[in-house]
């Protein structure tokens, strides 16, 4: 159910052809628009013509060549079809989101899995092409699914948080339908909401580049996803309770790959029957690792013993490409690596993520490992320390965007977690944000007042901190510098949806005006999560050319749940559906427009129909060459 699907049609000039080409018709579906209808009626017509043509083709002469004329109209008009309405590709998958049970630390626990899969799918896809996603929730409480790094250009309505969509309550589902337009890269899918991704229901997305674009590297031999995550035992509801109450989270009961603990690389640490992740290799191939941190908030150090790391691609834009022996993979980030099997596979190799920026000792157990293993590997893996890592620096691009004008500046304070009206909470500028029952995206597109204020400060305000849903407004063309400013104790992760900015410094210290003398206007990497260390300061550049509502949010679980996210509005002043999306037919409405909510047993499974636009490339090529065989067999 997973996999990406469309319906094709297999034509064969026989007596059922007739037959066949009604079987093979999608069904209709309130999404077909004129074009639609367009195709399906030159559908029919050159589908009846070649169907009769070869049938009276040996009966009468005369009939055979006034319907070879109607064939080579129906043909013509399927062409100019194609002409004028060719399109990017539609690919479908149907998800199931579920509990299951699994031990990924040897204690049975409910995860959640995506077709019943821990970590869930690969959405592989390529640049331009169109995704339609039908999610089922079988969890028993709301889900939204979000694309963590996917610019959802024009189309903050498929973003998938509660800014933008109102849940998919448990047992509803609901058709995510978007285009990755203009992207390559590595990035991933997660459940946004309660905590979820503490329980998993995160899977990888591959955006593949068009053939016509060159890639800045040779072909791999293999391309691998690699999940690396802090783990508990404990349910994320439970941890959510912990974190409502002013817990801390504590030290993870492991560090997972792939879902699967550590092989015991040390028996006093690791208990026996753990199973773990192995990776098998081909000697002398290079392969391209694709390494994402989807953890809940822990800094992870990544390492292959003997192998260097050709860094070659972070969320989304390829960097300038350095080896590095290990790399620091922050919550919410994603990079790729080519690796080459160049050792001599005396024994297997350790592969290692293991937890960064803390003090105590008891973090010693929370080491992920992972088995490298070559084809030809003589034995187990052994004799390397894996508790050793080194920080490294930002990855460099090949941007130029130094001479810019910046028309906004924010500079956001964030605050450990403190009592806000009697519960924990957490902020920015003093503000934690408070999700309306209506999302800023149906607020804005009904013109209902009173949920949310555009009054955001662009500074702290040195005043008591409150709960509020207040965003930023955004100036649209406009050039957006912000700056983070860390007072936690430990390492914070920010992501902006709908677009990839530029990290142009950090420095430990509070961040002045005279910092941005400091600041990297060259060669800064482009991408949508970037990490804040404790007591310093991280600055960012991003073009704010993408219309809609966004999240700015914590990557880190606990601090975004208790209320570290505000939200970019961003509008072009002339309404026009080249800037922004309207609102999909199929938008779920709660708030104060659930009366607008439509029965849910008329809802259509868009997933369940191909495209026609993708059906109408592979009939036109087929109607092609049966046109020449119909034109053979009447001669």
């Amino acid at each position: 159910m997973g996999s990406p699907r469309a319906v094709y049609t297999d034509c064969f000039p026989c007596d059922s052809y007739c037959l066949l080409t009604y079987s093979s018709l999608p069904p209709t579906t309130p999404k077909q628009t004129s074009k639609d209808t367009f195709f399906l009626l030159s559908s029919l017509s050159f589908s009846l013509s070649f169907s009769l043509s070869l049938c009276s083709s040996q009966r009468d002469p005369m009939l055979s060549t006034l319907l070879s004329v109607s064939l080579f109209f129906s043909l013509l008009l399927l062409s100019l079809f194609y002409c004028a309405f060719a399109g990017d590709p539609y690919v479908f998958y149907d998800w199931k989101v579920s509990y299951v049970t699994a031990s990924p630390f040897g204690v049975k626990q409910q995860v959640i899995a995506v077709n019943g899969q821990f970590p869930g799918p690969i959405l592989n896809v390529t640049t331009n092409w169109n995704v339609v996603v039908n999610v089922k929730n079988d969890l028993n409480e709301p889900l939204l699914l979000t694309w963590n790094g996917i610019q959802q250009r024009k189309n903050s309505w498929q973003d998938g948080v509660l800014g933008t969509n109102c849940p998919i309550p448990a047992g509803w589902n609901w058709t995510y339908e978007f285009q990755v337009k203009d992207q390559i890269g590595s990035f991933f899918y997660f459940p946004s909401l309660s905590f979820q991704r503490a329980s998993g229901g995160y899977g990888g997305i591959i955006i593949n580049n068009r053939d016509v674009i060159p890639v800045p590297f040779g072909p791999p031999d293999g391309d691998i996803t690699i999940f690396i995550s802090d783990w508990y035992t404990k349910s994320h509801k439970e941890l959510r309770e912990d974190v409502e109450n002013g817990k801390d989270l504590g030290v993870p009961d492991v560090i997972l790959f792939n879902g699967l603990g550590p092989y015991r690389y040390d028996q006093a640490l690791v208990p026996d029957g753990i199973p773990y992740h192995t990776i098998n290799v081909e000697p002398g191939k290079t392969y391209r690792l694709r390494v994402h941190n989807v953890g809940i908030a822990t800094s992870l150090n990544f390492r292959i013993q003997n192998h260097n790391l050709l860094l070659v691609e972070t969320e989304g834009s390829y960097t300038v490409q350095q080896n590095y022996t290990n790399m620091d993979i922050h919550v919410g980030q994603s990079y790729s690596f080519l690796v080459t099997m160049d050792q001599n596979a005396s024994g297997d190799y350790y592969m290692v993520a293991s937890p960064r920026f803390v003090n105590s000792s008891a973090w010693a157990k929370a080491t992920g490992v992972a088995i490298l293993r070559y084809s030809n590997s003589q034995g187990p893996a052994s004799g390397w320390n894996v508790s050793a890592g080194a920080a490294r620096p930002n990855p460099q691009g090949s941007f130029r965007y130094g001479q810019i004008t910046v028309t906004d500046v924010y500079v956001l304070h964030n605050r450990p977690a403190e009592l806000i009206d009697g519960k924990w909470r957490t902020t920015l500028n003093e503000i934690s944000y408070l999700a309306p029952s209506t999302p800023l995206k149906l607020a804005q597109q009904f013109n209902i007042p009173g949920v949310y204020k555009i009054d955001f400060p662009n500074r702290p305000m040195n005043r008591p901190p409150k709960v509020d849903t207040s965003i930023i407004n955004g100036t649209y063309r406009g050039f957006m510098e912000i700056i983070f400013q860390n007072n936690d104790t430990t390492v914070q992760n920010y992501h902006l949806d709908g677009y990839a900015f530029f990290v142009v410094g950090m420095d430990y210290g509070v961040w002045t005006e005279n910092s941005r003398g400091t600041y990297n206007k060259w060669d800064g990497v482009a991408r949508s999560t970037t990490q804040v260390f404790p007591g310093a300061w991280t600055a960012i550049l991003v073009s704010l050319d993408n219309v809609g509502i966004w999240n700015l949010r914590s990557q880190n679980l606990d601090t975004w749940y208790l209320g570290q996210e505000v939200y970019v509005n961003v509008v072009n002043p002339e309404i026009t559906d080249k800037t922004e999306l309207s609102v999909p037919d199929n938008a779920i409405y709660c708030g104060v427009l659930s009366s607008l909510q439509k029965d849910r047993s008329q809802r259509v499974r868009f997933s369940n129909a191909a495209s026609l636009t993708i059906i109408a490339r592979r009939t036109i090529s087929v109607a092609f060459i049966a046109s020449l065989i119909a034109v053979f067999i009447s001669s």
